[in-house]
């Protein structure tokens, strides 16, 4: 079981950048999804979350309205669009799963519900 975050880079603020996570050894479509960032000498941080039972969503105060997440199933992804990116976004990003439903709002974020975790993405947004 494995799951790797793709599609980060360097963006100008601004900018938009979409990531992806996709997985091997089992099917997304199955599990919870959150997205996570993480800033050097910081704690991880929940950035977005879709439910496998309804796909409902959560997002980070900070991000919402700017970043919508989003499943492919035909790829077996789960995607992160983030627009209007700003210089405080900038971090590794990681997807995780996690095989018991969450949905709840206060709990998605917290790194301790996953049971799966992918190697990051890094996203810089600077000028």
């Amino acid at each position: 079981v494995q799951l790797q975050a793709s599609g980060g880079g360097l963006v100008q603020p601004g900018g938009s950048l979409r990531l992806s996570c996709a997985a091997s050894g089992f099917t997304l479509d199955d599990y919870d999804i959150g997205w996570f960032r993480q800033v050097p000498g910081k704690r991880r941080e929940g950035v977005s979350y879709i439910s496998s039972t309804n796909d409902s969503t959560f997002y980070a105060p900070s991000v919402k309205a700017r970043f919508t997440i989003s499943r492919d199933n035909a790829k077996n992804t789960v995607d992160l669009q983030m627009n209007s990116l700003n210089p405080e976004d900038t971090a590794v990003y990681y997807c995780a799963a996690s095989s018991r439903p969450l949905l709840n709002r206060w709990i998605w974020f917290l790194e301790a519900e996953y049971d799966y975790w992918g190697q990051g993405t890094l996203v810089t947004v600077s000028s």
